[in-house]
This record gives C-alpha cells, sequence and structure tokens, in this order.
C-alpha cells in the first residue's frame, strides 16, 4: 500500500478534495499535526509522497515555531529522494524557500476567489492544461514567494506573480486552495484569523459576499481539483531517483 505524509498546520486547513481521490486510490494518509504536536520529528521513510498544507504562519518565523526548521529539513529530503510533494499556500511558501527562493509578506493580501491566470509553461503542465487560461480560485494569504530559478512558472494573479511552479517532473507548489470545498471554506469562515484577514484584504470583503461568491464558482473549482490531483496522484507511478541539491537548502535565512 502506498503511503503518504501530511503536515498539517492548523485544524481547519485539511486535505480537503484530495482526501477522497487518495482513498479511492488506495493510499493510506497520515496527518502530522503540528498545531498540536510542534515537537513531532517525524520521518519520511516509509512514505510514498508527501503535501504540505497551508497555515498562518510565516517561513520566517521558524525561531518561533520550531518546527517550521524541521519542516525544511524534511522537504529536503523529500526532493533528495525524489517522491512527489505538492504544497498548498504555506506549504508552497516552505517548498520554495528550499529550492533557494524569497518568501516574504505581499504587499497586499488575497482573500477570497481571485483570478488566477496560467503562464505559457502552465497551460503545457500536464497538471493544468484543462485550465481556461484564467479561472476563480479560492485564496487566503498575506505571504508571497519568488519562483525558485530552478523551477517552472506555472500561474500568477494580479496579486502575487509567484501562484504556482514545478520544480522537476514530480514537484508541485500552489499558492492558491484548490483543496477546497464549499464545507471548508464555510469552516473557515468561522476561524477569526480568516475573519481579520478579510478585513485587511486589499478590497475588504465580508462573508456574506464570499458565500455568495462560493455559489458562483465553487462547483468549477472542485472539477478543477478533481482532474488536477487525480493528474498529481498519477505521478506516483513514476520512478523514484535520487536528486542531489546544493548544501544551502532547508537552511532558514
Amino acid at each position: 500500500m502506498r503511503k503518504v505524509i501530511v503536515f498539517q498546520h492548523v485544524a481547519h486547513e485539511i486535505l480537503g478534495t484530495l482526501n477522497p481521490l487518495l482513498k479511492q486510490q488506495g493510499f493510506r494518509v497520515r496527518y502530522v499535526n503540528y498545531e498540536r504536536h510542534p515537537d513531532v520529528k517525524p520521518s519520511l521513510e516509509k512514505y510514498n509522497g508527501l503535501i504540505i498544507l497551508g497555515g498562518s504562519m510565516g517561513v520566517y518565523e521558524a525561531e518561533h515555531y520550531t518546527h517550521i526548521k524541521v519542516e525544511l529539513q524534511l522537504i529536503e529530503s523529500a526532493l533528495k529522494k525524489n517522491i512527489p510533494i505538492l504544497g498548498i499556500c504555506l506549504g508552497a511558501q516552505l517548498l520554495a524557500h528550499v529550492l533557494g527562493a524569497d518568501v516574504k509578506k505581499s504587499h497586499e493580501k488575497e482573500v477570497g476567489w481571485c483570478d488566477v491566470e496560467l503562464t505559457a509553461n502552465g497551460a503545457k503542465d500536464p497538471l493544468f492544461e484543462h485550465f481556461r487560461p484564467t479561472e476563480k480560485i479560492f485564496q487566503v494569504h498575506g505571504d508571497t514567494f519568488d519562483i525558485p530559478k530552478s523551477s517552472e512558472h506555472l500561474a500568477r494573479s494580479k496579486v502575487c506573480e509567484g501562484q504556482a511552479f514545478r520544480y522537476g517532473e514530480k514537484v508541485y507548489g500552489l499558492q492558491f486552495h484548490l483543496e477546497v470545498d464549499r464545507a471548508m471554506i464555510q469552516r473557515w469562515l468561522q476561524n477569526p484569523k480568516n475573519l481579520k484577514d478579510l478585513l485587511d484584504s486589499s478590497t475588504p470583503l465580508n462573508t456574506e459576499k464570499i458565500i455568495a461568491e462560493t455559489d458562483l464558482y465553487v462547483a468549477n473549482s472542485v472539477d478543477l481539483s478533481n482532474k488536477t490531483f487525480m493528474k498529481f496522484i498519477k505521478i506516483f507511478g513514476l520512478k523514484e531517483r535520487a536528486l542531489l541539491l546544493g548544501s544551502a537548502h532547508g537552511k532558514p535565512k
């Protein structure tokens, strides 16, 4: 049985639409909940893939959230092992940092349903070839990252150039939340930190507007997520081989 390890940072950020797809394909999923167990130091030895979820902390807060240093080291190990890796929101930022890119606060927060535009490389990428040139996808983030120089730039938005990238054949970073469904969004809107982000976003929103926009966009988003994540799952069929990374990878700045 193939096994996937999932790094979780806050209770309301879960696999979402990814979970049933992994289960249907016979994967065993293990969550590592850093909010509940911040000092845990898991091993990747028995796992065939790594998924890193979002969270309210920043990559640059490693001195306060000590598990970030552990995660960076584990991400580097996963890259060397050349297993499939998917980073979402904070997960993408952690991945970008390990690959040598700068992660910082964005000049604007992106919250709610936002336009995400594919690059020329994104339109040709196996994971996104079913996307239209621009899609409405849910976002909640105040940090952003540069695209790692060793990676393919796949998507951008008006606020953040770094929305998606691919490293090699098996590693993807997504700033946006393609994994959400209606229930997840409703759960997020009950979170105090997310409510504050609504008020602090470049275009202040309210829960009623987001719920109304969810009615318009969530069905298409879930359809996109099912197609995208099934293609990601197929990556597990690619042969594993070791990659050599420079010694600077995985070290917090």
